[in-house]
């Protein structure tokens, strides 16, 4: 098996269902994460070290995009796209808003966490006409949720508020897009659609106005159409 097959390293969105695996790996990962620790010197007790949340993971690499295969590319020949391709995607992904997936296996650390893109540069490599080089930098994404706060009456020492949180584990996050259009089905209307999309079935008139569809269209939506979501 040749040793390079044994190392990967792909970029997800959209749940995985979007996907794009840099076709040459990066000579090395730069990799940052600090404890974001304090150390204080208490009267009597000596120094004490506070231990805090760890900061954010931050990892940079540059490498190229190659315009054709080569035998050191980390891909098959059948699944290198053009350069553009894979510049297109991260720039896309990037302008989104949503985290993506960064995995990196068969190294000494496989790494695997969401990340949000920092800093993406690119230019056409001065070494092999199409091919491009860039820098990227990622940190670490972290999903969060509001902590959930009461009022707890003492009647005694009167109002106290408590902080709650669920130490339930929690489900991993779902990074699904929102559909842009939906193709109609046999037993579709405008009311299941809005349902099943906007969450409220008395919103299918944002869909109607949308599409231009007419009143009288409204109990003959033909199967197949294609209509657009707000």
């Amino acid at each position: 098996m040749d040793e390079m097959n044994k190392y990967s390293m792909t970029l997800s969105y959209n749940n995985e269902k979007e996907a794009i695996e840099f076709p040459v790996l990066p000579a090395k990962i730069e990799v940052s994460e600090s404890g974001n620790h304090k150390t204080y010197d208490i009267s009597k007790l000596g120094e004490i070290n506070v231990l805090r949340n760890v900061k954010l993971a931050e990892l940079s690499f540059e490498g190229i995009f190659p315009a054709s295969w080569f035998p050191g590319a980390s891909v098959a020949e059948q699944r290198l796209f053009e350069p553009k391709h894979y510049v297109e995607k991260i720039q896309e992904w990037s302008r989104s808003k949503q985290p993506m997936r960064l995995v990196f296996t068969g190294g000494a650390i496989d790494i695997a966490m969401y990340v949000s893109v920092e800093k993406f540069s690119w230019s056409e490599s001065s070494g092999a006409v199409g091919d491009i080089k860039y820098q990227i930098s990622f940190k670490e994404y972290r999903f969060y949720a509001a902590t959930k706060t009461e009022i707890v009456k003492d009647t005694k020492e009167g109002a106290k508020t408590t902080n709650k949180s669920s130490t339930e584990s929690k489900p991993r996050p779902d990074t699904r897009v929102q559909p842009k259009t939906y193709t109609l089905v046999a037993g579709d209307s405008l009311w299941k659609v809005a349902k099943k999309f906007l969450g409220d079935g008395a919103k299918y008139k944002q869909i109607q106005k949308l599409n231009g569809i007419k009143d009288s269209e409204l109990r003959k939506l033909p199967i197949g159409k294609v209509i657009k979501l707000p």
